[in-house]
């Protein structure tokens, strides 16, 4: 997308946010604002023909995710894949927001004829254009959904989408909470704060001038997962931490964060629709969402962990020193290993998940 129209592009977003907040009477929860800022049809971030994901600044990209930086991400996870698939019996893989389509051309060309047909579930036409041009060659096997399929059966897998569904944020101000949203003043966009019976799930967190979020809508789609997985595993991997760490008084200051040109920042009213707007995976809630709602919780562990139990260090072997390079920052503590986690559902199957056979922290949730 060339600069000119990328401004005209984010000027309608802009004007359609503005109409929202109007039409809402001068203030828009956070969630309804970053939900059009990522989603709205053709201008929110994912929706517009933009690159976010790559290498580097060099690429026009504004992230790097595990399977852009490395093939054997998607092929240890085929491991853990096929494991599920054995126990389901069955043959599909659901993938929920495929991005650039790197993870299904691993998955694909690792699992083979294990897989019989692999759906995406994607919002957004322009990244299923893409994902059309990468994943051509496994045409036959592929089908497109811009909603949940009536029934599952086989694997979902779903990296780095919990952490990019809209969330609400509470202020505390030293005595009450409020819900923070977004306003207008002389049309620029500025947060607002509504007083709100809504908490933080835990107690404690009472420090003024914190803000946190919570996550509704996460919780929700798994709750739905619950509803249409008849018979499989669900797998989920993104950033962010058990309940007792996400709110603890030290992260007064809250997981919200935008990413733009492989740099960071928190402000997510500046350059709206130019840059992804994201928070934390409070993994505790999407735990307990899931049980609550019939699945079974199959185990959580940090990526590191899940990906040396998959056999990455075994697919390591004979690797050049870039791939190594490459594959070691899915592992260390300062860069994915740590930070990352996996958890994992099921329903109607027998499975202990080879990727949580050692390090398991379900008890820390």
């Amino acid at each position: 997308m060339q600069r000119d129209e990328a401004d005209s592009v984010s000027a309608a977003l802009q004007a359609q946010i503005r109409g929202a907040i109007e039409a809402a009477g001068g203030w828009l929860g956070f969630d309804r604002f970053m939900a059009l800022a990522l989603y709205a049809p053709g201008l929110g971030y994912y929706s517009r023909d933009a690159r976010q994901f790559g290498h580097g600044p060099a690429s026009g990209s504004d992230f790097v995710t595990a399977p852009e930086l490395s093939p054997l991400f998607g092929r240890a996870l085929a491991r853990q894949v096929a494991q599920a698939l054995d126990a389901a019996g069955a043959a599909e893989v659901v993938e929920f927001g495929a991005g650039s389509g790197a993870l299904a051309a691993q998955l694909l060309d690792a699992l083979g004829e294990r897989v019989q047909r692999y759906t995406i579930v994607d919002l957004s036409g322009a990244l299923r254009e893409r994902q059309r041009e990468r994943l051509a060659a496994h045409a036959a096997k592929l089908r497109w959904l811009d909603r949940w399929p009536e029934a599952i059966e086989g694997v979902v897998v779903g990296n780095e989408v919990l952490d990019a569904m809209p969330v609400q944020l509470l202020q505390f101000d030293g005595r009450d909470w409020h819900e923070r949203g977004v306003a207008l003043a002389e049309s620029a966009f500025v947060f607002a704060d509504r007083p709100t019976a809504l908490r933080p799930p835990v107690a404690g967190f009472e420090v003024p001038g914190a803000v946190t979020e919570i996550h509704p809508q996460a919780e929700a789609f798994v709750a739905t997962l619950a509803q249409r997985l008849v018979r499989g595993a669900a797998f989920f991997i993104d950033y962010g931490f058990p309940e007792a760490e996400y709110y603890h008084p030290q992260r007064h200051g809250g997981t919200l964060m935008c990413h733009r040109g492989h740099r960071a920042d928190g402000d997510p009213l500046a350059a709206v629709g130019e840059k992804d707007i994201t928070a934390h995976v409070n993994f505790t809630g999407i735990a307990l969402a899931g049980q609550d709602a019939g699945l079974d919780v199959l185990g959580y562990t940090s990526q590191a962990h899940f990906l040396m139990n998959c056999g990455l260090l075994e697919l390591l072997q004979g690797a050049d020193l870039r791939s190594v390079a490459n594959a070691q920052k899915l592992l260390t503590e300062h860069e994915m290993g740590e930070l990352f986690k996996v958890i994992a559902f099921g329903r109607g199957i027998e499975l202990a998940p080879l990727g949580f056979a050692r390090g398991d922290r379900t008890h820390t949730l």
